[in-house]
């Protein structure tokens, strides 16, 4: 039946390459946002005025989020030309000039679909794409993720089908000999999980997908679901097959309500098809998939946490062992997996486990995704072989920092840990990133050029993983608000000469001690920034910051080879503290400035710059170097 239907599928999905042009509007969260839906409009005006008939598709994220609003136009044949940022005026022109007169308007690349028997594989020609391995993100941004069709006819679902004619011991063995570990962080083997939780003799059992994704400037979690929620629903049914579980759970914050809106639509095209319920295939294997919205809080993003929110209770962390395989919700085995875990597997069912581990390393095996942020030229969502350099990731594929030179990458989100540029050729791997002071996490990437303070940056982390702090053990409850107020004190100007040495010993313990993983990783960037930066911290305490990000420890000046006396910062000024005449040399008045950066922003001719040390009671706290030119 499915293969029926999947060749039908397939039909109607070739077609969107024939005849009437088509646009793919990118249509996710991070589209919407920057005026994916204006853009429809637009172009569905200009088209209409024109007499041109052309189909509009939803897509997800295909991951140039520095790109965005963008749109991918098939004109008649399988290549798809890229166009973004696209705005008003190159809207019209997509459909004057692309659709109606048959010639591509600048595009940034092109992506060419293509098949290789039943295997989805689209190239891309776009610099964005370089140095990547689209696998898991393979459909993303290139199916309409609300039409379950568009799956099938990538080969969806080819996966289940594979595994239901096997025994669960023999998924189970496919997924190890893959290599697959889990990408929600900690890396555990995915096979072994689901081991320990099949050998258990209790008849119920459950999986849960963890799709709580709560790092600061982490999307891949939802991004993927947003663009092709059924290879994480087809992951979710292999994986209850081999565990033995009927029941299963995605938990996702409230906060992803379009992923969450896609996923209903997905789980009810499921059951329409007989996917889901009773005797699915008519194997005997029988499955419900319910949804879970969480609240937004970070600690239920560890596993028994998470089980204790499932289950109706505060979302806190218990004491292990008993892990969740042997007494997980409501007491029974359970295994939980993130997204991207779960998507990997039905990939890994779909194509074997060689396909899967002909890329990565020795001991990391496949691909991994990673939200590319901060300071680079390329902002996105993006898929490399395990054992890629930081080098490749940011310079490859993200076209180089944006502003400044490169000073550190923070690689894990509030729980990872702060590489210097140093080490820019490390692979990210588990045991590379490990052995230099950091973690994967779910794949948050920070790129941090040298006007980010690291001693701000530590703070910034640890004032979010001590807010989050469920509070139940001791060591992550007052160790975590402990080194808080060491930090902001030193990014205050009111540090000691010994904060440093007590901020480890304070760091140190609290990973010592702490009851779950969001304690026992809280110190990371606190241990990474003294172990790589630590002349900032004493730089700090000498009452000056080197990166002048600090607002108690820098200053405004005029630079007055460059101020023309134009008058702008003047008026701009809220404080009145910026004297001068049209024409002539302007000067701040430090005792009244409010370090608010506004004459910074509205001068066009860069005279004005933030300079590092401090200016209290009419004198500087910290002398400035000649090599600054004041």
């Amino acid at each position: 039946m499915i293969e029926k239907i999947a060749g039908a599928s397939l039909k109607e999905y070739m077609s969107l390459f024939r005849g009437e042009p088509t646009i793919f509007i990118g249509s996710a969260t991070c589209g919407r946002s920057a005026g994916a839906q204006k853009i429809e409009e637009i172009m569905g005006q200009r088209a209409a005025e024109l007499s041109v008939e052309c189909r509009m598709i939803h897509t997800g994220c295909m991951g140039l989020c520095y790109a965005e609003p963008m749109v991918v136009v098939f004109n008649g044949d399988s290549r798809g030309y890229i166009y973004g940022p696209v705005n008003r005026k190159l809207a019209k022109r997509i459909i004057q000039e692309h659709i109606v007169e048959g010639r591509e308007v600048e595009p940034i690349g092109y992506v060419d679909i293509a098949f290789n028997g039943d295997s989805f594989e689209p190239v891309y020609a776009l610099e964005f794409m370089e140095g990547q391995s689209r696998r898991i993100l393979r459909r993303c941004g290139l199916i309409d993720p609300e039409n379950m069709g568009h799956y099938l006819a990538t080969g969806g679902y080819r996966g289940l089908m594979r595994a239901l004619e096997m025994e669960p011991d023999e998924v189970i063995e496919e997924v190890k000999d893959s290599g697959l570990r889990g990408r929600g962080g900690a890396g555990f083997p995915t096979w072994l999980k689901w081991s320990l939780c099949r050998q258990e003799a209790s008849e119920v059992k459950y999986l849960i997908c963890n799709a709580d994704e709560g790092d600061p400037g982490a999307f891949m979690n939802r991004s993927l679901i947003e663009g092709d929620p059924h290879a994480l629903l087809e992951g979710i049914l292999i994986a209850s097959y081999a565990v033995g579980a009927r029941e299963a759970y995605i938990y996702c914050r409230a906060e992803y309500p379009l992923a969450l809106e896609r996923l209903r639509v997905a789980i009810s095209d499921l059951r329409n098809l007989g996917l889901l319920g009773k005797d699915i295939l008519g194997s005997g294997f029988d499955l419900d998939i319910k949804i879970k919205e969480g609240a937004g809080a970070f600690v239920c993003g560890e596993e028994t946490a998470l089980i204790s929110s499932i289950e109706g209770k505060r979302g806190m962390p218990r004491t292990r062992p008993p892990f969740p395989t042997t007494r997980g919700l409501w007491g029974k085995p359970t295994v939980i997996n993130n997204v991207e875990t779960l998507a990997a597997v039905s990939m890994i069912m779909q194509h074997g486990a060689d396909y899967f581990n002909s890329l990565g390393t020795p001991e990391s095996r496949g691909t991994k995704t990673f939200s590319l942020v901060g300071d680079v030229r390329r902002t996105g969502l993006i898929e490399v072989p395990l054992g890629t350099t930081l080098r490749e990731v940011i310079f490859d594929i993200g076209g180089g920092v944006v502003d400044g030179e490169l000073k550190a990458v923070q690689i894990g989100g509030p729980s990872g840990g702060c590489l210097p540029a140093e080490l820019i050729d490390t692979g990210i791997d588990y045991d590379s990133l490990t052995s230099a002071g950091a973690i994967m996490g779910s794949g948050g990437l920070v790129v941090l050029s040298d006007r980010t303070c690291m001693v701000e940056l530590a703070r910034y982390f640890l004032e979010f993983t001590q807010r989050e702090s469920c509070g139940k053990c001791v060591p992550c409850r007052v160790g975590t608000r402990q080194m808080l107020m060491i930090l902001n004190d030193i990014v205050e100007g009111s540090g000691r000469p010994e904060d440093p040495d007590i901020l480890r010993d304070v760091a140190e313990s609290v990973r010592a001690a702490s009851l779950c993983g969001l304690g026992q990783t809280s110190p990371n960037p606190v241990l990474t920034t003294l172990r790589y930066f630590e002349d900032e911290y004493h730089d700090h305490i000498k009452g000056r910051c080197t990166a002048a990000a600090c607002s108690e420890l820098m200053h405004y000046m005029i630079d007055p080879e460059k101020c023309d006396g134009c008058m702008a910062c003047i008026k701009t000024c809220p404080a009145e503290a910026i004297n001068g005449s049209r024409d002539e040399v302007h000067v701040i008045d430090q005792d009244g400035c409010l370090k608010c950066g506004s004459c910074l922003d509205i001068c066009k001719r860069d005279a004005v710059r933030r300079v590092p040390g401090a200016y209290r009671q009419g004198t500087y706290s910290a002398r400035i170097p000649e090599k600054d030119g004041w």
